[in-house]
């Protein structure tokens, strides 16, 4: 019997989109940053029409080329400046002190400050990262810890933890015994939250240098 020729036709369409994968791969990510920072200076850029153009319906359109974006920042430098100045301070201060306390708008600002100085203010909460039995005593979720007593709820030798949902920026605050939560301490708080938020796709980076030693 003759030897019948093998056929390659299908094992060449295999490897061209094996490489057409390895391509998005390579790519996609690229692509999807450079488009997320695209549009977040454009978004911000667009805040301050500095240079104004007509297109071709007639349309007004902002072409600040980046000039608004960069206003913006330098306008915020200034104010992080003005607020750590003893003087101006004080205005800032006194202008807090009045959001907070006016009707109807303390609850919005008060919430919205809070969020902010959670994660980058001198009240930073997201800082602490700790793996916690919630459900089951052997399967544990990644959190943060916000608050180290809870006793003002009525829980003693409770404390507060967050638990970040993945691929979300939604999240569940729970009230645990302390017993059921286990410190982090060798990640990272920022790695522990990108590992939460992909899914466990990405791999936090461990901290080689361990706690500092104690003196003998």
């Amino acid at each position: 019997m003759d030897n019948q020729p093998v056929r390659t036709d299908g094992w060449r369409w295999r490897k061209i989109f094996q490489y057409f994968l390895q391509g998005v791969l390579v790519t996609a990510p690229v692509v999807i940053t450079g488009y997320l920072i695209f549009w977040f200076v454009t978004s911000i850029d667009n805040l301050i029409p500095i240079f104004e153009v007509r297109d071709s319906a007639g349309n007004i359109i902002t072409r600040n080329y980046g000039l608004g974006f960069i206003a913006i920042i330098i306008g915020l430098i200034v104010l992080g400046y003005l607020s750590t100045n003893f003087i101006t301070s004080r205005l800032f201060s006194l202008f807090d002190h009045w959001l907070e306390r006016a009707p109807g708008v303390k609850f919005i600002y008060s919430s919205i400050k809070d969020f902010f100085e959670a994660f980058a203010g001198n009240k930073r909460k997201f800082n602490k990262a700790v793996a916690v039995s919630i459900y089951q005593e052997d399967v544990f979720q990644i959190g943060f810890v916000t608050d180290e007593d809870a006793s003002e709820f009525g829980f003693q030798d409770y404390i507060t933890v967050y638990i970040p949902l993945s691929y979300s920026f939604a999240g569940q605050t729970f009230l645990v015994p302390r017993s059921r939560v286990r410190p982090l301490e060798h990640i990272k708080a920022a790695d522990a939250m990108k590992y939460v938020v992909s899914g466990g796709v990405a791999e936090p980076a461990h901290d080689t240098e361990g706690p500092p030693a104690k003196k003998g």
